[in-house]
């Protein structure tokens, strides 16, 4: 039998001071090495260092005392362990330190110490050999990781020399862990006996209900819920298939412990399923003449969209079961299309809900997620007919034209069953995996333009137009509905402020430009605002004087008249007394409180030259009015087009150059050279501000022919003259889009003529009363009718040789 030879440390070994723990005897621990002697000792020893001795270090465990000096060499503890530096990691950060993963091998004794600096060193004594414990290294390695509260037993461990001595140690140590094991066993037994009890209890309990037994609180609360849920299930009006649906889970979650995460997502969906309103629904209100004088109230013009509600009402009062219709209310922001689907419902009597679909981009929202998901949730149809309590609300999409497409599907898609009255009678939630009968709803969709609605979405809907107001609709709005809410908001009274129709107007022309209403309710607050301040320093100052006994009327008054001098709100505030009631609001208040007029009347300065002229325009916004300008120079016949414009506008110019030089000497078009090639040694740049709006569609083909017209004949377009249409080659005008916003436009601009194409002298109709009588209208068929009207004489045609010229 060979014998081992024991493991033989170097009689002088560098001393690592360590205060994170004992390293005991075939042990491994990592510590970390931040002070100086012992990054010195790292620095110098094991990384410089090459042998296998220059691994071996001496660990001594520390106790830092902050009372002693950093610089002198603490106490040292005289049983060490010497060890074998494994592995090292270095860093900088927060500050340089290293990471040492040592190995104790055996352990030594310090039989003085040879230096302090930069590290101590130290002559040893080796004490044990490790193949004489060959079983040991285990419980040493287990022993060296007990807590800062048995460190001090760790170090008695490390000064026992001999085997008796660390026996007589270490077995209290294990006898109390043992006893710890034994308690902490006995505890875990007790607990899964009390759960196999209450599992095994609970059912009969529920079942035999026993009395006088003795049941824990949130128990009870559970049992009791339970048992009022199960008795909606059975009381509830729900189709049958949801019935059984909620049976078998009501009879699943009976038998689920209440630990379970099923349990607490099984619960939840019965509660849903009970608060539906599976048959519960409101009684319509069905007398056409109180709907129409409500819906008068409410809302000012919208007769298209007045009428058709009204239609509703009078075959819902003829047939009961009438499907709710899916109307989808298009027009410009501002113009009430929200406020006039809530007073649908009131003229109804039926519940409004608001979904709002601007920047939706899963599908999820509209049909649910699925309960397999972690936070699953049904969708917002769901969750709407949830919060009304009744199956035939008024629904209002708003902005179905903003919805988005992600990875998560498309809702747009997932519309088309809520929106076809063929499908949404068996309307299925992911979430409730049961059909809803939602044909009962009457859904009304918001949006800007049709153009963003998918085909196939557009198609379930009907479209109902709501353009933009004349001026005349604003002043009525504005006094019937915006000033009284703009003074209860404000805290005022008629009594105390007046606001005039002729100031109104004002606000409306030189403030605002906008098909809807929302910039003149804002102005309107504004002022409210301004004469607020007023009331409340003439209360405030009144007073005062009431205090000092000053004579009642002493003092100027303030009264802001239409001949008044003009003065400013804000410099009378030196007043004795309040202003005088009520504060007249005229054109110099408007100016005081809200400035300047941001929109002056410039259209006439625009037309004072040659190769101008005013087109018409369709945006989501509503109508404007679109100023086209040509200029020409010495060139190599090339057409510059600007404005932020796209590919349709772009041909339409070309179009209209190329429709010109065919009939230049018709027209006795020349360049500057006098040539009938307009483009012979000639550049010819359009613009259309303004440059930062993105512009695009073949309405301005009119327009551009006229304004290149104007600026090779060098006459100048009428002033009051605005146009729309779309050009061929051959010189025909063809019908567009938009005619009524387009016409409100030149109305609110001041124009007077309004050239349109022939073909849609049909959209007049739709055109109110009094702004067809401030406006005429001109229809055209050919390019000639159309330069026939925008010139002041008509356009001057060159005839046949040797006659005169005559006009169109």
């Amino acid at each position: 039998m060979s014998s081992v030879s024991p493991i033989q440390i170097p009689s002088r070994l560098p001393l690592l001071l360590t205060h994170e723990g004992v390293l005991l005897p075939g042990s491994t621990m990592r510590t970390s090495v931040d002070s100086a002697r012992n990054l010195q000792l790292v620095r110098s020893r094991l990384l410089k260092g090459t042998s296998l001795q220059s691994t071996i270090l001496g660990v001594i465990p520390n106790t830092p005392d902050p009372a002693s000096d950093a610089q002198d060499l603490p106490p040292l503890h005289r049983i060490g362990t010497a060890a074998l530096a494994v592995q090292v990691v270095g860093s900088n950060w927060p500050k340089p330190h290293y990471t040492l993963l040592i190995t104790g091998l055996c352990r030594f004794q310090i039989v003085q110490v040879l230096k302090e600096k930069p590290y101590p060193v130290a002559e040893v004594e080796q004490l044990d050999r490790l193949e004489e414990f060959p079983n040991t290294c285990k419980t040493r390695e287990e022993l060296g990781e007990l807590s800062e509260q048995f460190y001090k037993y760790a170090v008695q461990i490390l000064d026992a020399v001999s085997l008796e001595e660390r026996f007589k140690m270490t077995i209290p140590l294990l006898v109390r862990q043992i006893e710890g094991l034994k308690l902490l066993q006995k505890t875990r037994k007790h607990k899964q006996d009390d759960d196999k009890r209450v599992i095994a209890i609970r059912p009969i309990r529920r079942i035999t209900h026993i009395p006088g037994a003795l049941e824990d609180e949130d128990e009870d609360e559970d049992h009791d819920d339970i048992v009022m849920l199960e008795k909606k299930i059975q009381t509830s009006s729900m189709p049958e298939q949801a019935h059984k649906v909620c049976v078998k889970e009501i009879k699943r979650l009976k038998k689920m412990p209440q630990s379970m995460p099923e349990y607490a997502l099984t619960r939840n969906y019965l509660e849903l399923m009970v608060e539906l309103p599976w048959n519960k629904s409101t009684t319509d209100r069905l007398d056409i003449r109180a709907a129409r004088i409500l819906l008068d109230n409410d809302h000012y013009a919208m007769e298209k969209l007045k009428k058709r509600v009204l239609e509703y009402l009078a075959v819902r009062q003829l047939k009961n079961n009438l499907k709710g219709p899916i109307l989808c209310f298009v027009g410009p922001p501002g113009v009430g299309k929200t406020s006039v689907g809530r007073s649908v419902a009131k003229t109804l009597g039926r519940e409004f809900h608001r979904i709002a679909l601007g920047g939706v981009c899963d599908q999820s929202d509209i049909r649910g997620h699925r309960r397999t998901y972690v936070g699953s949730m049904p969708g917002r149809i769901i969750n709407g007919l949830k919060t009304v309590g009744v199956n035939n609300p008024v629904f209002l999409l708003d902005e179905v034209d903003k919805l988005g497409k992600s990875l998560q599907g498309d809702p747009a898609a997932a519309l088309l069953e809520v929106l076809d009255p063929e499908q949404n009678h068996n309307f299925t939630d992911h979430y409730l995996n049961v059909a809803f009968d939602l044909s009962q709803v009457l859904f009304i969709a918001t949006a800007n333009t049709t153009a963003t609605i998918p085909p196939a979405l557009l198609d379930r809907m009907e479209i109902i137009q709501v353009p933009g107001y004349t001026q005349e609709e604003k002043i009525e709005i504005a006094h019937r509905h915006l000033i009284p809410k703009q003074l209860e908001q404000h805290g005022l009274t008629p009594q105390q402020i007046q606001i005039p129709q002729v100031t109104t107007l004002d606000i409306i022309t030189r403030y605002t430009r906008e098909a809807g209403v929302r910039s003149l309710d804002r102005k309107l607050g504004a002022i409210c605002r301004a004469v607020a301040v007023k009331v409340a320093e003439g209360q405030h100052k009144e007073a005062k004087l009431d205090h000092s006994d000053v004579a009642e009327g002493e003092g100027c008054k303030e009264h802001i008249l239409e001949d008044a001098k003009p003065e400013s709100i804000s410099d009378t505030t030196d007043l004795a007394l309040p202003p005088e009631m009520p504060i007249l609001i005229d054109f110099h208040a408007l100016k005081d409180i809200l400035g300047p007029p941001m929109y002056e009347m410039e259209v006439s300065e625009r037309l004072s030259q040659p190769g101008v002229a005013i087109g018409l325009a369709w945006t989501p916004l509503g109508g404007e009015i679109m100023f086209v300008e040509a200029s020409r120079m010495d060139g190599e016949g090339q057409l510059t087009l600007t404005g932020q414009l796209g590919d349709v506008m772009k041909e339409s110019a070309h179009l209209a150059i190329s429709w010109l030089r065919s009939n230049a000497k018709k027209y006795h078009l020349t360049n500057a050279s006098g040539s009938f090639d307009l483009l012979d040694n000639t550049d010819i740049h359009l613009h259309f501000p303004a440059g930062a709006v993105t512009k695009d569609g073949p309405s301005a083909g009119v327009t551009i022919v006229t304004c290149l017209a104007s600026l090779f004949s060098g006459r100048l377009v009428r002033s009051d003259v605005a146009m729309t249409g779309e050009i061929t080659l051959r010189g025909l005008v063809l019908p567009v889009g938009g005619i009524k916003d387009k016409v409100l436009a030149a109305h609110r601009a001041g124009l007077k003529q309004v050239i349109i194409p022939q073909r849609n002298e049909k959209d007049l109709e739709e055109i109110p009363g009094n702004v067809r009588q401030d406006l005429s209208f001109v229809t055209a068929s050919c390019l000639d009718e159309v330069l026939n009207a925008a010139f002041d004489g008509g356009f001057i045609v060159k005839t046949r040789p040797g006659l005169l010229n005559s006009k169109l």
